[in-house]
């Protein structure tokens, strides 16, 4: 691991966790713990020798920790308490980009709607003052998945079957700017950008619309 040589937080940080790759190993992480091929997939462009790689740095500091599942017959890759707390550097990381996410996505980009369960929670954890406790729907092409909001903070997650209060139907990246606040509920309707199944006032009140 190359040194910045400097008596820094921040430089002694990127020492760890600045290489191209850590962080969104450690977002994939954030999400749940994954196997090797499940890491694979949800790193689109990562080749296989260059995770291993990351992988084997991040569990010499300490960032991850390799456990056994499955009987002890498969491996998987998990945080370790200390890489966990990345996440509230990496919420603000999601904020901070909301200028360059409402642009929307350029042709190529890849995207696994699991990512979303990082950034939604964020996006709305510091802009939604009244948390009522609902449950809603988002679908966003590809398995549905939930919203669920409590006095204590936001969720993303795949839908576990409970009654939803609403459902937002849209493409991600306007999922995103609802959350960020960057996208009016209001607006997204009368262009046909959203759609809402059930009771709007709820989502109005979830994404503080």
């Amino acid at each position: 691991m190359r040194s910045y040589g400097q008596y820094c937080g921040l430089a002694r940080s990127l020492e760890v966790v600045g290489d191209r790759w850590n962080l969104l190993i450690v977002r994939q992480l954030l999400i749940a713990p994954a196997r090797y091929r499940d890491l694979l997939d949800g790193l689109p462009g990562i080749a296989t020798n260059l995770l291993a790689d990351r992988l084997r740095d991040l569990e010499a500091a300490d960032v991850i920790e390799r456990r056994l599942t499955g009987e002890g017959s498969i491996v998987e890759y998990a945080l370790t308490p200390w890489g966990a707390e990345l996440r509230q550097p990496i919420d603000s990381l999601i904020r901070w980009s909301t200028p360059l996410m409402v642009r929307g996505p350029a042709d190529d980009d890849s995207f696994r709607p699991g990512w979303l369960a990082l950034a939604v929670p964020a996006l709305l954890d510091t802009r939604v003052e009244v948390r009522p406790s609902a449950t809603v729907g988002l679908e966003i092409g590809g398995p549905p998945l939930q919203l669920r909001a409590t006095h204590s903070g936001f969720e993303v997650g795949p839908h576990d079957g409970r009654d939803l209060d609403a459902t937002v139907r849209a493409d991600p990246a306007y999922i995103l700017g609802l959350a960020a606040g960057a996208l009016p509920l209001g607006d997204a309707l009368a262009l046909g950008l959203v759609e809402i199944d059930g009771d709007e006032s709820v989502v109005r009140t979830v994404f503080a619309a």
